[in-house]
């Protein structure tokens, strides 16, 4: 499947999940807009850090 887990890397360097089953990740306005595969929506204050396909995982840095 090419759903992703998305990690917030916190200021600490610690990396905390943030939402599984991540479909769509859009950038509206100074955040990030998370869409899971049950329709379950999040917004970040986050920029992207890392995306490892292979590994379905979304790492994002805390703003």
């Amino acid at each position: 499947m090419c759903e992703a887990k998305v990690y917030i890397e916190k200021k600490d360097g610690k990396l905390e999940e943030c939402m599984e089953n991540v479909i769509t990740i859009k950038p509206e306005g100074d955040k990030l807009h998370l869409v899971d595969l049950f329709g379950e929506q999040k917004f970040v204050n986050a920029n992207f850090k890392e995306i490892k396909l292979l590994d379905h995982q979304v790492i994002l840095t805390e703003k």
